[in-house]
């Protein structure tokens, strides 16, 4: 059941980075970044409602260290792991700040032995070589790939959903930032972990987590003024591609927060950020090839899959 849920969320991320993509040429970033993440707060909260209705709702008694927990796993995940992602992107670009998110799996396995004395076996962990050794042969930058990289960060520079912070001036390499981002995403992903395990409410908790995620971006967007102008401007198909994008991210989270009930957060995570495997074709046809799949490539995108296989199976 596990695997089966970090699959399903491992779909449904791959959906949205190709939705993102064709979302962004229709609609501004910053003011679709706003829009996703509202979207997010507002179905999780649906979809907790419909379960209590229709569906066991399993333990509502109040749990003080699961409720924080999840509010903590927000803020790293949805807030500072989005908000350092973004820096990274604007910095070195699309393509080589996707590429540092493959050292998210490494910061996860290591946090959550030392935090939480979570033990892999020795199938998980050669099946997470094999992944992770897959996942940086897909995450390859072919040198003609690298040449957009300018025209990218130009289009996406201006995006800042997060306020200057003085700290940031001590920030001087691109490729820190990018560890930071990834750092912060499998210190949410731990606590996510930790947190079903103290309160078993996958969508209640995915709903904290985005909604304190929301409240802080709100309250540090500098163009939060200038929203309903630019909500009413906006290109009617972009707003709704960031609205199924939405949608879409929010169930991708509470899918892989209940797969940590049942296989160790390591491999939850890792299943999940396979996503070149799907994102890697799909792209190839839909974009004529622009991220530059080459024979090693396909030979990554073959060994992720034999890792999920093992793990699977």
């Amino acid at each position: 059941m596990g695997e089966m849920l970090a699959l399903l969320s491992m779909i449904l991320f791959s959906a949205n980075i190709i939705l993102t993509k064709l979302a962004i040429a229709r609609l501004n970033l910053n003011l679709g970044f706003l829009i996703s993440v509202a979207v997010n707060v507002l179905f999780a909260f649906f979809l907790f409602f419909i379960q209590i209705i229709f569906f066991d709702a399993g333990d509502l008694a109040w749990h003080t260290k699961g409720f924080l927990l999840f509010l903590i796993a927000g803020f790293f995940g949805t807030y500072l792991g989005r908000w350092f992602f973004f820096e990274t992107i604007a910095k070195l670009g699309p393509t080589r700040a996707s590429a540092f998110q493959v050292t998210n799996p490494i910061f996860t396995t290591i946090i959550a032995w030392l935090f939480l004395k979570e033990q892999l076996g020795s199938r998980d962990l050669s099946s997470i070589l094999l992944i992770l050794f897959g996942l940086v042969l897909v995450s390859y930058i072919p040198q003609r790939s690298l040449k957009n990289e300018i025209a990218k960060k130009s289009q996406m520079i201006n995006f800042q959903p997060f306020p200057e912070l003085s700290f940031k001036r001590l920030v001087q390499s691109g490729i820190l930032v990018a560890l930071l981002s990834s750092l912060a995403y499998a210190i949410g992903n731990v606590i996510r972990g930790a947190a079903i395990l103290n309160w078993d409410q996958p969508i209640l908790g995915g709903a904290l987590g985005a909604l304190l995620g929301f409240v802080l971006h709100v309250a540090t967007s500098k163009s939060k003024r200038n929203f309903w102008r630019q909500f009413k401007e906006a290109d009617i198909t972009g707003v709704w591609l960031y609205f199924i994008s939405g949608i879409i991210t929010i169930s991708a989270q509470i899918s892989v927060i209940a797969s940590m009930r049942y296989i160790p957060i390591s491999v939850a995570n890792l299943i999940t950020l396979s996503t070149p495997i799907l994102v890697t074709p799909v792209s190839y046809f839909l974009f004529k090839n622009q991220e530059g799949i080459t024979y090693q490539t396909l030979i990554g995108i073959g060994l992720v899959l034999s890792g999920l296989v093992f793990i699977v199976l």
